[in-house]
């Protein structure tokens, strides 16, 4: 059996390993280096650019540790260059797992022919014809430019843009305050620029919930960080000394002057080049349609990932190829889609699974919530991380967790638990059984779970 997959991202390259090891002939066929957006312009370079901004924030701090650090500075250059090296060394390890695969890769871009041919481009011209009996489309995502006036200007920039910059801007406008917005504002005031975000929504964010949302907003209002929502940019226009970024908010007028604009409204899927009509696959608002197995409405051909739209995120991505492929080798894909995480890497880090509180009201729940400050944990006083908290949501009926939502140091690696939980169906009664080790910010989400009886034994009456 023979499988192409189109596109070389966490979803493409992940679902060319899967089909490999079910012993299928694989071709990958990408047109840039493998790892996708993720590795290349998303998740890994902007991890390594948050993660040198929290050092250098928390190294202007260690006097209070003991520790005395005289002339801390960012070398910008070095920084990019360290950024650099660590993609470079991640997209060698793939390169390298597809060849011990025994996976065939193709550079160049790839459009079907007809339901069983793909034409591969190179750069050069070339052309190769590719014949396959699945194939698998997971192609990806792009920035979205948001349809206003001045969004060309020199000086408006996305998030690929953003990872390039060869110095630090003076100022920066943040266009959209989701994830993408936020960690980039965390990023550039953290060494010194002046940020704002502006968001059309009531609430940065929207998508998590809002308690543990509020910690990162209150650390933006104690850094200087403005934030703006309700907030509709209607214009970009140029200005002296920089971009001037006009806005409305009920019915009144504002407009803010920065060095630089950075649109971060989301993406959208890569699908306009495939030649999608020449095997008649179907696509709805600009994404393709796909069944729970990722099948679209031609029976040999899948696609996962940002190409389909939906949760744009790269372990999705992957676990969307797994499906994929299984569905494919005839197999009963085993991965639950409710316990996805959601992560924002900021300081304090934000991650949550499952329901919110407002969403598990919405349901109908007879919802009941846990709760436990970062401030009465021992391992997060050490770390002179203090701000945030854990939440759990429960179904006052069964005990069931509902949801699980964390703010402050480890959130991102912590909220497995809660996608355990919730893959297992566990009663918060089997959270609070389960001794969890001392000393360990870990140690709050027992604390919070014993909170939804009001039994946290760290918390006053």
């Amino acid at each position: 059996m023979k499988i192409v997959i189109i596109g070389g991202g966490p979803g493409g390259y992940v679902a060319a390993i899967r089909a490999a090891q079910l012993s299928a002939e694989v071709v990958l066929v990408e047109k840039d280096k493998v790892g996708g957006t993720c590795l290349n312009r998303g998740c890994i370079p902007t991890k390594v650019l948050l993660q040198a901004s929290k050092d250098y924030s928390a190294a202007k701090s260690f006097e209070s540790y003991g520790i005395k650090i005289k002339g801390a500075e960012v070398n910008w250059a070095d920084v990019q260059r360290r950024k650099a090296e660590i993609v470079d060394k991640q997209v060698r390890g793939i390169e390298s797992l597809l060849g011990n695969n025994n996976i065939v890769k193709i550079k160049g871009e790839g459009s079907f022919l007809n339901k069983n041919q793909l034409k591969v481009k190179a750069e050069n011209g070339a052309e190769t014809i590719v014949d396959f009996d699945y194939a698998i489309i997971a192609t990806g995502s792009k920035p979205f430019i948001i349809p206003i006036p001045g969004t060309d200007l020199p000086g408006v920039i996305t998030s690929d843009e953003a990872l390039e910059l060869t110095e630090v801007p003076r100022s920066l406008a943040i266009i959209g305050g989701g994830v993408i917005g936020c960690e980039f504002a965390d990023i550039f005031s953290a060494l010194g620029c002046k940020v704002t975000i502006i968001e059309m929504l009531p609430n940065i964010i929207a998508n998590m919930d809002q308690d543990i949302v509020s910690t990162l907003r209150e650390k933006f209002y104690n850094t200087g960080v403005e934030v703006y929502t309700n907030t509709k940019v209607v214009s970009i226009s140029e200005a002296e000394g920089g971009l001037c970024v006009n806005t409305e908010s009920g019915g009144s007028q504002k407009s803010f002057l920065a060095e630089k604009v950075l649109l971060s409204i989301g993406r959208k899927p890569v699908i306009d080049n495939l030649a999608l009509e020449n095997a008649g696959i179907v696509t709805q608002k600009g994404a393709i349609l796909v069944n729970k197995n990722m099948q679209t409405n031609v029976p040999n051909i899948y696609a996962i990932g940002d190409a389909i739209g939906g949760v744009m995120l790269a372990h999705v991505a992957s676990s969307e190829g797994i499906v994929a492929v299984e569905s494919i080798m005839n197999m009963k894909p085993n991965v639950d889609f409710n316990t996805i995480p959601y992560c924002v890497y900021t300081k304090p880090e934000l991650a949550g699974v499952g329901l919110t509180e407002d969403q598990a009201r919405e349901k109908g729940y007879d919802v009941k919530v846990g709760l436990f400050p970062m401030s009465r944990n021992g391992k997060a006083m050490i770390e002179d991380e203090q701000q945030g908290l854990v939440k759990y949501i429960t179904d006052g009926a069964t005990g069931e967790v509902l949801g699980l939502h964390i703010s402050g140091p480890s959130a991102t690696e912590l909220i497995v638990e809660g996608a355990l939980a919730l893959r297992l169906e566990a009663t918060i009664d089997e959270i609070t059984s389960t001794i969890h080790a001392h000393p360990t910010v870990g140690e709050a989400l027992h604390e919070a779970a014993h909170g939804v009886s009001n039994n946290a034994i760290h918390m006053p009456k």
